[in-house]
């Protein structure tokens, strides 16, 4: 009797063991789930939030700037805040985030130091316009999030830079960025845009000058490109193709010519954020399609 007593009591003593065990499993799950749950973040970079979204994070964005176009589904979960240089502290602090991400390209200095002195933790990073620069970037964010799955998201540029493929004659190609028939700049070097260009196996037809500057019919004719590039956004804005070849000049180069003009989307072409390589290879396939 006194041995079944004892199996009896060491049966309960391990059920209560593995129950209890079982608890605080639960416990720290629910603990770990609840700390996700509570961090709301604002990104104020259009690559950022593609990191942030590619690691899983994208739930917990609050608050975007204008750039933030992608993932589609960011617009509808989180407040787009508008441009950078044009937020204000009131706007950003009605979200009551915990954590606010940006870049030192185009942001308000006295913004920044207004929401790092109200308690929020804000990390500004430096996004160099490379590749390198664009892994970099990756890291640096996983590791404010303090997620270490950031290497696939490295590879994979990599293995989509290994898909361009070479073009018999390098073409010349001519970024147009438009916001309306009476807003017309060029792209010149060291631009995103230019970068992505050289990614894709073109050749910039503007090397003159850094930067943008406003189109001209000299520029056109000078640079004479074998086509022209836009943002879907910004071919929308001067009426598609036929607004195009009805800008001074398009006429007499050889894209216009030939009616080559390739429109993508801005956010891929110009974001350097993780789907770089990506858009290298659609510029490039477009790109080889326009020479045949």
């Amino acid at each position: 009797m006194k041995k079944i007593s004892l199996i009896v009591f060491f049966a309960i003593s391990l059920f209560t063991a593995t129950s209890c065990k079982n608890d605080v499993s639960k416990t720290e799950e629910t603990t770990a789930e609840q700390k996700i749950e509570t961090q709301r973040i604002i990104s104020l970079n259009g690559a950022i939030t593609e990191v942030v979204a590619a690691l899983g994070h994208e739930k917990e964005i609050v608050g975007v700037d204008v750039t933030s176009t992608y993932p589609e589904t960011v617009k509808s979960t989180a407040k787009d805040l508008g441009h950078v240089r044009s937020i204000s502290v009131e706007t950003v602090m009605e979200l009551k985030p915990t954590l606010i991400l940006a870049t030192d390209k185009d942001l308000n200095p006295t913004l920044i130091e207004n929401l790092k002195a109200s308690g929020i933790t804000v990390k500004v990073f430096s996004q160099d316009i490379s590749v390198d620069g664009t892994k970099k970037l990756i890291a640096e964010v996983a590791n404010t999030l303090n997620n270490n799955n950031y290497e696939k998201l490295q590879n994979d540029i990599d293995n989509d830079l290994a898909q361009v493929k070479p073009i018999e004659k390098t073409p010349k190609v001519l970024f147009i960025y438009a916001r309306g028939a009476n807003m017309l700049m060029v792209s010149g070097t060291n631009t995103p845009v230019d970068k992505v260009i050289t990614l894709a196996g073109g050749q910039n037809a503007v090397s003159e000058f850094e930067d943008y500057k406003p189109l001209t019919p000299e520029a056109l004719l000078q640079g004479n490109p074998d086509v022209i590039l836009m943002f879907d956004s910004g071919l929308g804005s001067v009426g598609g193709p036929n607004g195009i070849f009805k800008i001074p000049g398009v006429d007499k180069t050889n894209a216009g010519k030939n009616k080559k003009i390739i429109a993508m989307d801005g956010g891929l072409l110009a974001g350097f954020g993780p789907r770089l390589g990506e858009a290298a290879v659609q510029l490039n396939t477009l790109l080889r399609e326009n020479a045949k």
